[in-house]
């Protein structure tokens, strides 16, 4: 594993297993969310930003983290490995919420500086019905890759992440 994609939903927990796979692979850790939002929760621009993740997939090695369905191709054909977390909704939710109780008025530490963390009813709504919207694109998605140049992993629950991170060396 030199290139690592972790993909879905809010609150599945790829950041945290962003960082635990990288006690395991010492490799950049790289949070698409930090080079996405600009302070303000300001988006980049399309082209600005398949431009940036490009040039992020373009390196040797890392570990990414983060959806961008618009900007998944370019990552896909750098990737070694994909996991997915396959997590259900209502947990989730539950690590959504806890976390904005956690960092409300505050910047996470896998987000750019001036993205404070706030109660959001869309972005509540759009972590509500990701699984219902998203994941049979993404499993589609993930499915179509040559496993002959990238592994496919799905991980349903805490309990997989743990066995997944015991089989890394």
């Amino acid at each position: 594993m030199k290139r690592v994609m972790i993909v879905g939903c809010c609150g599945a927990g790829k950041s945290t297993f962003a960082k635990k796979l990288n006690e395991k692979l010492n490799l950049e850790v790289i949070h698409l969310d930090q080079h996405y939002w600009k302070p303000n929760w300001v988006e980049t621009e399309k082209k600005e930003w398949e431009e940036k993740v490009k040039v992020l997939a373009a390196k040797e090695e890392w570990i990414m983290d983060g959806n961008y369905a618009g900007t998944m191709d370019i990552r896909l054909e750098r990737a070694d490995t994909v996991f997915y977390l396959d997590v259900s909704t209502i947990k989730c939710l539950s690590r959504v919420l806890k976390r904005i109780r956690k960092y409300e008025g505050t910047t996470r530490p896998d987000m750019p500086p001036g993205c404070n963390e706030r109660y959001d009813f869309d972005f509540l709504h759009y972590v509500a019905m990701f699984n219902l919207t998203r994941r049979k694109k993404i499993l589609e998605k993930l499915q179509q890759q040559d496993k002959s140049q990238i592994e496919v992993i799905i991980i349903k629950d805490d309990r997989d992440i743990e066995k997944t991170l015991e089989a890394i060396f």
